[in-house]
């Protein structure tokens, strides 16, 4: 006899719908066989099934002749231990051991082999497929639950163990679907343990790094070792604006992908600040892999990226930021396929002036020669400084600044600037996918960066005298248009330009 039930597979960060179709024959040997490109993880699942069958107290597949399971459709890759609580229940349907109605229902979860249900990763995409598809009853692992239930339209049913689901199956003991979420209750005011106010001095490096959150406009901090530049990038995230709801779907879907979503974690709330080591891979740094997943990059989205010790980044790795710094996203080509990560994040890096770190600061005295200097900052290629948009040199403090007591502003009043223009961009991009104004196509510029007459001279002596580019040309015009947002500006004005000039590479 055969029997049918539901799951899913993920790929990238959506779903595909997966049949389970179980098959037994009772004449010849026993065979337990798992067909449909399965990984090395799904074949396992014969054993994890079997014993969680057996130690349930059901008949084991070893007592039933041939069982074939077939994972359709049999091209699509499948990987992952999220198929035994499927495969489960089909045996048991084709052994005709319990009888329920499987449509319109979906499972998903691994086995231990005394029959728990364990949780398992990409359950908000499957959830997503499900009300997609007009799916109504979604089986998950009881730490799942929470998860899944973020999705409203779907009945959420979290699992403990298999016995306590086939007697919800066969209507002899219910189990109660999870309450659905309410996404509103999930924001409130975070506490960071960094705030602007522990920063002494560095006024214009808080200027720009509030103009970049503003904006969401990428930047790099240049200067000698212990100015303050990982603490800047550090306090950059308590600036941010909160993320909206969409957004935070978003990022949950990519860390569930991951399998990096926090346990217990239902929605990420925050926006992320990722900081891997110099010594990270391409891979880990933009993902991939036999089956791709998300990089570092990815796991940024809509939060800050910050890079320390820029220059110390294998050069080969860092040239893989150019297409996501431009678009965005990211596209992992593969033998098996070609996916794509979103990677919309605000690049923070930050890096000395040379190899000794002293050849800005006046008082001290570099010990590098010219060609080591030069050698040093041509690790950083000029295609990957230009998409960055500002270029802020952070200079020593000097004692009379640490010493002083004078109040420094705070990250919430800061923040609340930046709010203010997250706003004013959010409803000049309301009919459009764009968030903030560093995504704005020249479309878009075109429409809402209008320069009057004395703006656009100014702008065409900067780039007859610095051979800009028209990346460059725009960007800073973007930067501009940040600026005169923060200012409550409805016209950018030739002081915003002017503002926005001075933290180009090339101008300094």
């Amino acid at each position: 006899m055969s029997s049918k039930v539901l799951s899913a597979a993920t790929i990238g960060l959506s779903s595909e719908l997966i049949e389970i179709e179980a098959d037994t024959v009772s004449a010849g040997l026993h065979q337990f066989n798992i067909v449909g490109l399965p990984d090395a993880a799904v074949k396992e699942a014969r054993d994890r099934v079997g014993a969680a069958i057996r130690n349930s107290k059901f008949r084991p597949p070893h007592q039933c002749g041939r069982v074939t399971i077939n994972l359709a459709p049999a091209d699509l890759k499948k990987e992952g231990p999220i198929y035994d609580l499927p495969i489960a229940l089909g045996f048991l349907l084709a052994t005709r051991q319990i009888k329920f109605d499987h449509r319109d229902k979906m499972f998903l979860g691994e086995l231990s082999l005394d029959g728990k249900v364990r949780p398992v990763k990409g359950i908000l995409p499957t959830t997503i497929l499900a009300r997609d598809r007009g799916i109504k009853e979604l089986y998950v692992p009881s730490e799942n639950a929470a998860e899944a239930s973020i999705i409203r339209e779907v009945s959420v049913f979290p699992v403990d163990n298999l016995i306590s689901l086939v007697l919800h199956l066969s209507s002899q003991e219910k189990i109660t679907p999870a309450d659905p979420i309410d996404l509103e209750n999930f924001f409130s005011d975070e506490n960071y343990s960094v705030n602007m106010s522990f920063i002494k001095g560095q006024e214009h490096a808080k200027r720009a790094l509030e103009i970049a959150a503003a904006g969401g406009h990428n930047v790099i901090l240049n200067g000698p070792p212990g100015s303050g530049k990982t603490l800047l990038a550090k306090t950059m995230a308590s600036i941010l604006p909160k993320l909206s709801i969409d957004e935070a779907l978003e990022v949950t879907k990519i860390f569930s992908v991951a399998g990096q979503l926090p346990r217990g974690t239902a929605l990420m709330t925050r926006r992320q600040f990722r900081s891997p080591h110099h010594s990270a891979s391409a891979v880990s740094l933009v993902g991939g892999g036999t089956y791709p997943k998300p990089g570092e990059i990815s796991l940024a989205h809509r939060g800050i990226l910050f890079l320390d010790e820029f220059p110390e980044f294998a050069r080969s790795v860092l040239e893989n930021l150019r297409q996501p710094l431009e678009d965005g996203l990211i596209t992992v080509s593969r033998a098996q396929g070609t996916l794509e990560f979103p990677a919309r994040f605000t690049l923070v890096a930050a890096m000395n002036p040379c190899p000794c770190g002293n050849a800005s600061d006046p008082e001290k005295v570099c010990t590098c020669s010219p060609a080591s200097v030069i050698k040093y900052q041509r690790k950083i290629s000029g295609p990957i400084l230009d998409r960055i948009d500002l270029h802020v040199e952070v200079p020593r403090i000097k004692f009379e600044k640490l010493a002083a007591d004078s109040p420094q502003e705070t990250s919430e009043s800061i923040r609340s600037r930046v709010e203010n223009a997250r706003a004013i961009q959010k409803e000049r991009f309301k009919n459009s996918p764009i968030v903030a104004n560093s995504e704005m196509g020249n479309e878009e510029i075109k429409n809402f960066c209008r320069l009057d007459e004395t703006c656009a001279t100014l702008m065409k002596n900067v780039v007859s005298k610095y051979y800009l580019s028209a990346r460059g040309y725009y960007r800073i015009i973007k930067v501009a248009r940040t600026i005169a947002d923060l200012a409550g500006s409805p016209e950018i004005k030739p002081a915003h330009i002017a503002e926005s000039i001075q933290y180009r590479f090339k101008t300094e």
